[in-house]
């Protein structure tokens, strides 16, 4: 499925439309370069799943736990991870397979430990269609 964004809320309400169909137990791999609105996009997913908590990108703690919501809502960062067994540190296996939902940020970093079914989201922009324009491609839905 591609979804096009004109700006920021557009993102948003993706993310958010996400969350708000999101089941427990769903991994999202969020792939796109720096400043294509991953940030955006989360906040929206934390939304749609009732997160009030603000949402903020985890680059140096990896991993975010927000648990106020109607389900645990996992928030990876894996932009700093050197080699994807860093991953079993902090025991990602709990989280992938868990009741919660979990977003992976630079997911294609670590793809070859993420679970065997999973839904990724690339965001990419096309500075043809504007500053503000973004395509959005999900698959594995």
């Amino acid at each position: 499925m591609v979804m096009e964004s004109f700006g920021a809320q557009d993102t948003f309400a993706l993310g958010e439309k996400i969350g708000n169909g999101a089941k427990a137990g769903q991994v999202y791999s969020l792939v796109g370069d720096l400043g294509v609105g991953k940030t955006v996009f989360t906040q929206g997913v934390a939304a749609g799943l009732g997160v009030t908590e603000p949402v903020n990108s985890p680059t140096f703690t990896i991993l975010q736990i927000y648990e106020g919501g109607r389900l645990p809502f996992y928030h990876f960062d894996v932009y700093r991870i050197g080699d994807p067994e860093e991953m079993d540190e902090i025991g990602c296996e709990e989280f992938f397979y868990g009741e919660g939902v979990c977003l992976v940020e630079w997911a294609d970093l670590i793809r070859e430990i993420l679970p065997p079914s999973y839904i990724e989201v690339k965001i990419e922009k096309d500075p043809e269609k504007g500053f503000d324009y973004r395509r959005i491609t999900l698959t594995g839905i």
